[in-house]
């Protein structure tokens, strides 16, 4: 089983999101189980938790993970595909978000466009590797910065912006033969809460605590020719 995968077809998106088929999901995730054994855990009639099971089989999320004899019956043993499922952007792609429409690096929504063109490319490269059996080669960097006061942000995103820049200038090779450009994406957003997680989480209708707004987040992406420190404050 993956630990995370990628779904990019908006069918399979739309079986994932159905209430009980995502049940199931998480049920799968914890290890193999039968029609019968996951009925039991949801409460639903077998019957039913079958129909969604082959549903979810046809879209790749649940595949056999063996058989076993009860009685005069054979159960069909499935499991999830992945732990955790992310939907691409691709999904939607007459409405996914395009960072080239409107740049603006203080802007928390244009972080988001770029997170989403970021799920959607690391997610096709992810397939295709999958089918080449080959590796990606990528590389992440998560950290949590604590600053005293705005001026303090404004002042590290001054400072990341040109070391970032400076490092790309001095990689980049336009002319190398054979060369394969690269997308770096710098970003900084302030941290959510878990408690805020927990309430978005909560079905519609429920109540929801009031979640703080957060302060404008600031995100910085680098392209192959990137900006001097100049154009880019």
């Amino acid at each position: 089983m993956l630990d995370v995968t990628v779904i990019e077809d908006a069918a399979a998106a739309a079986a994932s999101l159905d209430p009980i088929r995502a049940r199931l999901l998480a049920e799968l995730g914890q290890g193999p189980a039968s029609a019968a054994m996951l009925a039991a855990r949801v409460d639903l009639p077998r019957q039913k938790v079958n129909y969604h099971l082959k549903a979810l089989e046809r879209h790749g999320l649940v595949e056999l993970a063996g058989e076993r004899r009860k009685g005069n019956v054979t159960e069909r043993m499935m499991r999830a595909t992945a732990a955790s499922y992310v939907i691409s952007p691709s999904a939607l792609a007459a409405v996914q978000p395009d960072p080239a429409r409107a740049r603006d690096e203080l802007s928390a929504r244009w972080l988001l466009a770029v997170a989403a063109r970021l799920v959607r490319d690391v997610g096709a490269l992810i397939t295709g590797a999958s089918r080449a059996r080959q590796r990606v080669a990528t590389y992440a960097l998560d950290a949590e910065v604590r600053f005293a006061s705005a001026a303090e942000r404004a002042a590290f995103v001054e400072e990341l912006t040109r070391g970032v820049s400076a490092l790309v200038a001095k990689y980049h090779d336009p002319d190398a033969e054979g060369g394969r450009p690269h997308r770096v994406v710098v970003a900084l957003h302030p941290t959510v809460k878990p408690e805020t997680l927990a309430e978005l989480a909560r079905p519609a209708g429920e109540s929801v605590a009031e979640i703080p707004s957060a302060a404008p987040a600031e995100s910085s992406e680098r392209r192959e020719r990137p900006e001097s420190p100049e154009e880019s404050r």
